[in-house]
């Protein structure tokens, strides 16, 4: 999100996605991954731990350690993706499934990067919600993390869009 922060003003003025879900209202993160005829293996590779007063089915979501170098960050070194894994902060499973609100894309200009190699997200899914929401696209040969893998580009996208 780029704000005008001179003014002290969070107003946002434009959205920049980095292999990144910008869901239409109502839409899922499980129902955007098929966008495109996309599809990701990262749901049959969660490890769910149930948390007191969890809903049936709920719980905190991790990707399995032993997947996450291949799934989440394959262009890392193993070494930066061990800890990666190791340190991972879980998502509530039942966030895959809970509709968005109103999405801020449809009035604000939007950026998106997708990464060609992500297989957290579908490229094709990807593809599909930037064009949707009439982005500015970029596409590079990253996995989901392309903010670490490839910071120059994601920072040049960010800079023309602060532009």
């Amino acid at each position: 999100m780029i704000s005008n922060g001179a003014t002290g003003n969070p107003k946002v003025k434009g959205l920049v996605y980095v292999a990144a879900y910008a869901l239409n209202e109502g839409e899922s993160v499980a129902a955007a991954n098929a966008l495109g005829g996309g599809h990701t293996d990262v749901t049959d590779h969660l490890i769910v731990r149930p948390y007191p007063g969890a809903a049936p089915g709920d719980g905190d979501a991790y990707i399995d350690p032993a997947y996450f170098h291949r799934l989440f960050a394959q262009d890392l070194p193993r070494s930066t993706t061990g800890v990666m894994a190791a340190t991972q902060r879980p998502g509530a499973l039942a966030a895959l499934v809970t509709p968005s609100g109103p999405p801020a894309w449809k009035s604000v200009p939007s950026w998106y990067l997708v990464a060609r190699q992500d297989r957290i997200i579908p490229p094709e899914a990807e593809r599909a919600m930037a064009k949707r929401a009439g982005a500015t696209t970029v596409e590079i040969d990253s996995s989901h993390v392309a903010m670490m893998s490839h910071p120059d580009v994601v920072t040049k996208l960010i800079l023309r869009a602060a532009r």
